[in-house]
């Protein structure tokens, strides 16, 4: 499948709510393959379709290369621990820079997959941050949000400068 564009940070589009997928079938098991190709490519370990421009509520999940991609359509977070971890995060939106979010240590996330079947899943650590970090880009909540004004000013300024380079 096609590695497509992916929007970069601070266009708009990365600020819009993504809607409910309502219809499963050849052209959603067609994004969902263009998402992991693209997340690949980036290099990534998550990525949605508002970070290739297509408002819908799709996340591919692979943190390791020994695991399978999981897709996940419209996800949500049906419980979140008040134990919170902080780990270093960025977007393939906004490559080369990083930063720490305190995010809850475990979730449990209710999605269906390609074929519409409803399915849970609990996770914890990386797994757990990596949900909230995608289905907060699916509510248009893009990751530095979640920093101080001060880091994420110093974030974005070094981000600038990266994308200059390049």
């Amino acid at each position: 499948m096609p590695v497509r564009d992916i929007v970069r940070f601070p266009e708009a589009r990365l600020k819009l709510v993504a809607q409910p997928v309502e219809r499963f079938d050849a052209e959603l098991a067609g994004l969902a393959a263009d998402l992991f190709d693209t997340m690949r490519a980036a290099p990534g370990i998550g990525i949605t379709g508002p970070h290739v421009g297509v408002l819908q509520r799709v996340v591919v999940l692979q943190l390791t290369e020994a695991e399978k991609p999981l897709t996940y359509v419209n996800p949500v977070i049906t419980w979140a621990s008040d134990e919170k971890i902080r780990h270093a995060e960025g977007s393939v939106s906004m490559p080369g820079v990083t930063e720490e979010i305190e995010r809850s240590r475990a979730v449990h996330v209710a999605y269906r997959d390609l074929d519409g079947k409803e399915r849970f899943e609990e996770a914890e650590g990386l797994r757990a941050v990596c949900h909230q970090h995608e289905i907060d880009q699916l509510d248009g909540i893009f990751w530095i949000q979640r920093l101080s004004p001060l880091k994420r000013e110093r974030l974005v300024k070094k981000y600038q400068k990266i994308a200059r380079r390049a």
